[in-house]
């Protein structure tokens, strides 16, 4: 298994972490980023990664017949996890700003463990439970790449390759460090 270090000299590698000045989508600042999309551009690094992670999820004895992964950024994740776990994957994907099962996939009376890249508030991995329970899949656990809910999040044990706590900031209560970097909003252009 890859450890927390290593887990981490790979995503500066696949520049999936980035330290800057980063405006979220909550409007709250903070000094690293993170893009987990970038480590599965590198299918020999991200399969190192998620080869750790199942190993964890392997570890944990869970009883799951499904991997589930809610679109857009689990489904590559989540593939290559049940890859390594030679076990079926499915993902849901977002209508009309909510989450439906589509393309043929079936969960009912499936036990789905369900496999993100990042995990921080766990809104997206519980809508995607909640629409896998409303049609009659079991939710038994949730893994991610990275977790980095600092255990603020509504999901209780998560097995994840990496923790990370990445503070976050008000515009009104940047750090010195941070005032002196330009802030940009990923996705508002190529980083």
């Amino acid at each position: 298994m890859l450890n927390k270090k290593e887990t981490i000299e790979i995503l500066k590698k696949t520049n999936s972490l980035l330290d800057g000045h980063f405006i979220l989508s909550s409007g709250l600042r903070s000094e690293k980023y993170l893009q987990c999309a970038q480590l599965m551009m590198h299918p020999n690094l991200a399969e190192k990664v998620c080869n750790s992670l199942a190993e964890k999820i392997n570890s944990k004895k869970i009883d799951f017949d499904l991997i589930a992964s809610p679109a857009i950024g689990g489904i590559l994740v989540g593939y290559q996890v049940a890859k390594l776990l030679n076990i079926p994957n499915i993902f849901v994907e977002r209508v009309n700003n909510k989450f439906h099962l589509r393309r043929g996939f079936d969960c009912k009376n499936k036990k789905i463990l369900i496999v993100e890249d990042v995990i921080t508030t766990g809104k997206s991995s519980i809508e995607c439970a909640n629409c896998l329970e409303n049609i009659g899949g079991k939710i038994m656990g949730y893994a991610c790449i990275v977790d980095r809910s600092e255990g603020k999040s509504k999901i209780s044990n998560i097995i994840s390759q990496i923790n990370f706590n990445i503070p976050t900031f008000s515009e009104n209560n940047l750090p010195d460090h941070l005032k002196k970097i330009e802030a940009i909003k990923p996705g508002s252009r190529k980083i």
